[in-house]
């Protein structure tokens, strides 16, 4: 457990991430025809609120930025200088070089690499200019001071964090200063400024530097939008009605959560053969704690529940700097931000969304030449959206650009020497782009193309117990659509039993359930596979009891129970002996308990007190080629 300095750092670094996060949103969102004051307030505010802090922590470096970026702030949003849109790429890029040090301050390894030298350089270069007489700040705000006094001065006891020593330096003279200005330490004797050296020796002027000149110039590049819906709203400053909380703690209390579901079902279980006109209070006591235990398992569960904004406020910058790098306009639409998902699930979304918005914007949307060519308004729409369904959340990427070439597709798979054919249908086809290496992109970019990614997202969407579907029409656009669990730690799932052990099945993976025929069941001339007919359609049927090697052999297929399942894309069937019933169920890992097993993903506890071992239905199929080759092989 930290303690000491460490416990404060630790807070240190998680408030700035806030603060950074908050500023990029903010900044995003900003309206440069008509600024809002209190978004510019925010913006100041993060800004000030990192220099505070940083300062008190001795870290120099994330100071020195964020002096100027303050001070330039202070000035814009007092009226007295312009904003412009060149500023809004400098302030983006400052923000990155603050997260930069942020991260080697936090793993203590410097990066010599960070421009903090030319990044000061391009916010003094706004800040040369001359400063704009103004009766009033523009925005309603405060009175105008005198420009000799840094009015930033005035806002820091709001902070907590200081106060500003006499004789702090002005506005005009703070763009040259280095020292006192910063109000929280003084340069001993001999010390060099922030202009030559900082702790990391990241202050050396880079080669190239932009000039003022080179900063000031007025630039026209296409920028992503953000929808009224989806800019952020600021956070008046109020005392906190949360506290902060270490994962392993929450971790820790939800395991002891699962324990007590566990034995409140054994005691349920218990207490079925006990007589009712005898222990009638007694199942009364038992189902009242059944009751208790379930609402305490949802109220524990909902302490690890974070809303998807989380990871939706990360999409505004992409999409800015995205569309920007291609000369595209997009708009990015955001909805269903309050939607709350397992902190587990939202970390591992991040990377697999971040990859399909990516090619939206590139493989996607077309250039406002080519939408205004096809009859398409110029600027074109991205839109992450999340909802609840059932006991899951459905996370929706669409896009109102070219669609998916279906031709095209095809072609590459057919180069690729993969089995397609004409009469595939669209559904089919759409799952092609998920094989590994596969990429339709002409050429190869720092975006796309290198063949890597789809079948990435897939395998990490599934590995969380979820499943990706595509659909797409040509000029229409395309949408994605991914179902998740809500939790990692609860799975619903179905209990089937093969020689009287049981087994869970995710309820993500069954298509149905049914009981086959003898006649819809054959094997393939020559070979040992079988397959069963399921409306027409024939599947692949392996045995349960064969593929984990369990007992004897199988009872014929029409003895038992056949279930469908579907995993990456591809239907098969699976023979159990029987269905216990659906149930939702506390996972354990297996990895950590006892050891890896193929076909397996984790284990339960069920009321009577026995181990049900939760199927890896991805794994399944290929410990069904394994078994024919080695089969073969004999």
């Amino acid at each position: 457990m930290a303690t000491g300095m460490e416990q404060f750092l630790q807070v240190f670094f998680e408030e700035t991430d806030e603060h950074l996060a908050t500023l990029e949103l903010l900044l995003i969102g900003l309206d440069l025809d008509q600024p809002d004051a209190e978004t510019l307030n925010g913006i100041f505010r993060a800004a000030h609120s990192i220099k505070g802090s940083s300062g008190m922590f001795g870290f120099d470096d994330l100071t020195a930025v964020t002096h100027e970026l303050e001070t330039l702030l202070d000035r814009i949003r007092c009226g007295q200088t312009s904003l412009h849109v060149d500023m809004i790429g400098v302030f983006l890029e400052a923000r990155d070089v603050l997260q930069r040090l942020l991260d080697a301050h936090r793993s203590q390894v410097p990066d010599p690499d960070v421009p903090v030298a030319a990044t000061v350089e391009r916010l003094r270069a706004w800040l040369a200019e001359p400063v704009a007489a103004a009766a009033d700040d523009g925005f309603g705000l405060f009175d105008a001071v005198p420009a000799a006094v840094e009015s930033s001065a005035s806002d820091d006891d709001a902070f907590g964090f200081f106060d500003e020593a006499p004789g702090t330096p002005g506005a005009s003279e703070s763009s040259a200063s280095s020292d006192d200005d910063f109000g929280f330490f003084d340069d001993a004797p001999g010390a060099p400024d922030a202009t030559t050296v900082e702790p990391y020796g990241i202050f050396d002027k880079a080669p190239g530097a932009p000039t003022a000149a080179a900063v000031a110039a007025p630039s026209e590049q296409p920028k992503a939008a953000l929808t009224a819906a989806a800019k952020p709203a600021v956070r008046a400053d109020s005392e906190s009605s949360s506290i902060r909380v270490s994962v392993e703690k929450i971790d820790s209390l939800i395991n002891l959560v699962g324990e007590l579901v566990i034995t409140q079902a054994m005691l349920s279980q218990l207490s079925e053969d006990l007589d009712p006109t005898h222990f009638e209070r007694l199942q009364q006591a038992l189902a009242q704690l059944e009751h208790n235990t379930r609402d305490l398992q949802e109220s524990v569960m909902s302490i690890r529940m974070l809303p998807i904004s989380f990871i939706f406020s990360r999409f505004p910058r992409l999409v800015h700097d995205t569309s920007a790098r291609l000369g595209k306009q997009v708009e990015l639409i955001l909805q269903g931000e309050h939607t709350e998902l397992d902190k587990s699930v939202i970390e591992k979304l991040s990377d697999p969304l971040t990859h399909i918005v990516r090619n939206s914007i590139d493989h996607g949307i077309e250039t406002p030449a080519e939408r205004l060519a096809a009859g398409k308004p110029a600027q074109g729409s991205v839109k992450l959206a999340a909802s609840h369904q059932g006991g899951s959340v459905v996370v929706e990427i669409s896009d109102d650009g070219r669609g998916l070439s279906r031709e095209r597709i095809l072609a590459k798979a057919r180069e690729k020497g993969l089995p397609v054919h004409d009469g595939m249908t669209d559904a089919e086809v759409w799952q092609l782009i998920f094989m590994p290496g596969f990429s339709t992109a002409e050429a190869v970019t720092e975006l796309s193309g290198r063949g890597v990614g789809m079948d990435v997202v897939r395998r990490n969407i599934q590995a969380m117990g979820g499943r990706i579907d595509i659909d797409s029409a040509p000029g229409m656009g395309t949408r994605m659509s991914i179902r998740l669990p809500l939790t990692l730690a609860i799975l619903d799932g179905l209990i089937v039993a093969v020689e009287q052990v049981n087994y869970v099945v995710p309820l993500t993976y069954i298509v149905e359930s049914l009981q086959a025929r003898a006649d819809d069941v054959r094997g393939l001339a020559g070979e040992e596979s079988t397959v069963i007919r399921v409306r027409g359609e024939y599947l692949p049927l392996f045995s349960l009891n064969q593929l984990l090697r369990i007992g004897a052999a199988p009872v014929p297929p029409e003895q038992g129970i056949v279930v469908i399942l579907e995993s990456e894309g591809k239907s098969f069937a699976l023979q159990v002996d029987e269905l216990v019933g659906q149930q939702q169920v506390v996972i354990k890992s297996l990895e950590q308990n006892f050891r890896r097993i193929d076909g397996i993903a984790g284990a339960t506890i069920m009321g009577d007190g026995s181990v049900a071992l939760i199927l890896d239905v991805d794994a399944l199929p290929r410990l069904a080629a394994q078994g024919e080759s080695t089969h073969e092989r004999s």
